[in-house]
């Protein structure tokens, strides 16, 4: 049987054309949202994503505690990401790394100032969470084509100021009323949000991009729960 093809392909069968009135399009909305990490839900339950695999640099400072910090580079990791942790710490990383991956040695550790050139691609990007106490140096690794990086100070520092000017998302969890107003000033933060910043529970993180700020929980999974513990903000 002989067809007619057009440069399109097969004709398939005639039908009269979908149509839905305007009062039903809500009904069509779909929730897509961008690739990334789920970090948690914002205060309307709504889930918050940080996309960490882009084509161009990014970074991400965290003012807050380790056990988020390490939610964060799990998740990560379940995403496809290669994680490479640089810390002074690996004993508190290292039962981590052990049991992401289901065995594959998705996380690394190394010493400050030792992670070597990771050759991220966009078919394995690389997440590097530097863990490297209140001054952590310039890193020779830095972020660029997929290739993020994670930058974790426990308290606000004498280098906190440039990191947070210089980072495209800047995280807070709770701070001393004095850091909270010092950040205010720098982030162009709301009275409230500056007032609310020494009150947060564990696991709660103001995160600011430019002039986008939410407030996110962030709950763990039964999983990370017996591998982390609970929500902490201080080690």
């Amino acid at each position: 049987m002989n067809a007619r093809v057009s440069r399109f392909g097969l004709r398939g069968p005639r039908h009269a054309g979908h149509t839905v009135s305007s009062e039903h399009l809500g009904a069509l909305a779909l929730p897509v949202g961008d690739d990334g990490v789920v970090i948690g839900s914002d205060t309307e339950g709504r889930p918050q994503i940080i996309g960490f695999h882009r084509p161009t640099p990014y970074d991400v400072l965290l003012i807050g505690g380790l056990w988020t910090a390490q939610v964060l580079a799990l998740r990560a990791a379940g995403t496809g990401a290669r994680v490479a942790v640089e810390t002074g710490r690996a004993q508190a990383w290292t039962t981590l790394a052990r049991a992401a991956g289901a065995g594959l040695e998705c996380v690394s550790l190394h010493e400050v100032g030792r992670v070597p050139p990771t050759g991220a691609t966009v078919g394995s990007p690389v997440v590097v969470v530097r863990d490297c106490g209140m001054r952590p140096p310039r890193g020779r690794v830095v972020s660029s084509a997929w290739q993020s990086v994670l930058t974790l100070l426990p308290y606000l520092s004498p280098v906190a100021p440039r990191l947070m000017r210089s980072s495209a998302l800047v995280g807070i969890q709770r701070v001393s009323p004095e850091e909270a107003a010092q950040i205010g000033r720098i982030l162009n933060l709301s009275r409230a949000e500056v007032d609310t910043l020494p009150t947060l529970a564990d696991g709660v993180t103001l995160w600011v991009a430019g002039r986008e700020h939410h407030w996110v929980m962030t709950s763990a999974t039964d999983a990370e729960s017996g591998l982390l513990g609970a929500a902490r903000r201080m080690d």
